[in-house]
């Protein structure tokens, strides 16, 4: 199969992103529905959540575990959350899924799984939602890769909407073999993953390969070292998700996504340093960028 296409601005103006217009209401620039955090990580949910408003989404929905829920709603103002049901060690609560789908039907697009430590009510939560709705445009990232292999038919049934953002290593477990095995073919990995999900792949590292289910793919060489750090991947996938809910398609979505965000991680690290930067400084690099390269928010 071919070489991987490398991942350049040229590559980016060829298949723009979608403009409001001088009258677009937000309705009419999306809905997402960020499903993300848990007690011991409830920032996840905030940098994902607002990395798909500066990537332009017109309105943000977070559901987040019961106890941190309100403290969410004061620290990202510009949100409408809904406390998901928990258990008593602070997992995804039965009830869960029932509540959150009756959201996700709304939604233009979902992102599930940043901060969220509780892999098997992650895995059936994710499981319901996949099965349930059928509309919106899915991310899936972190504890919501955990149990994909299983959920193959589900996500079939989305017919390539769908975006997964492994790591290596979730990509290993994903595909069950060991994560030496992704280091030495990581082209091979995303192929054989999309290939398996129907999805769209980003399999994240130093470079990252993006990977259609047909086997197309495009390789993102200029990353950056200090993006390495916690919470950069929640910001990655909060900025997918609000291309998708602008009208982006999986694939759109996912190539300026992985741009954005390595640019934004260049240009922090030629104002401030290789190292050190953080993950929420990311996020109000996104807008100038867009508008820059012809994509603005």
């Amino acid at each position: 199969m071919s070489a991987p296409t490398p991942l350049t601005l040229d590559v980016l103006r060829s298949m723009p992103l979608l403009m409001p217009g001088g009258e677009t209401d937000k309705d009419e620039r999306g809905r997402v529905l960020v499903i993300a955090g848990s007690p011991e990580a409830p920032g996840a949910a905030l940098l994902a959540g607002v990395a798909a408003l500066r990537a332009g989404a017109g309105k943000l929905q977070i559901g987040a575990p019961a106890s941190v829920a309100p403290h969410l709603g004061v620290a990202v103002p510009e949100s409408r959350v809904f406390a998901i049901p928990e258990t008593a060690d602070g997992g995804v609560g039965p009830e869960a899924s029932k509540l959150l789908m009756t959201h996700a039907e709304r939604c233009q697009a979902v992102l599930i799984g940043p901060g969220m430590l509780d892999a098997e009510g992650v895995a059936a939560l994710t499981a319901a939602l996949l099965g349930g709705v059928g509309e919106p445009a899915f991310i899936l990232d972190a504890a919501a890769l955990v149990r994909l292999r299983d959920l193959k038919e589900p996500l079939r049934g989305h017919g390539g909407r769908v975006v997964v953002t492994p790591h290596a290593g979730e990509m290993a477990a994903l595909l069950g073999i060991e994560r030496q095995a992704v280091a030495e073919d990581p082209l091979g990995a995303a192929r054989q993953a999309a290939t398996l999900l129907q999805a769209v792949v980003a399999l994240k590292g130093g470079s990252t390969h993006i990977v259609t289910p047909q086997g197309e793919a495009w390789l993102f060489t200029h990353g950056h070292v200090g993006l390495a750090t916690s919470g950069s991947g929640d910001t990655l996938a909060g900025v997918i998700a609000g291309l998708l809910a602008r009208g982006a398609s999986p694939l759109q979505a996912a190539l300026w996504g992985v741009s954005l965000h390595g640019e934004a991680g260049n240009r922090l690290a030629r104002a401030h340093g290789p190292l050190g930067f953080l993950a929420r400084e990311l996020l109000a690099e996104m807008p100038r960028i867009l508008a820059e390269w012809g994509g603005g928010a």
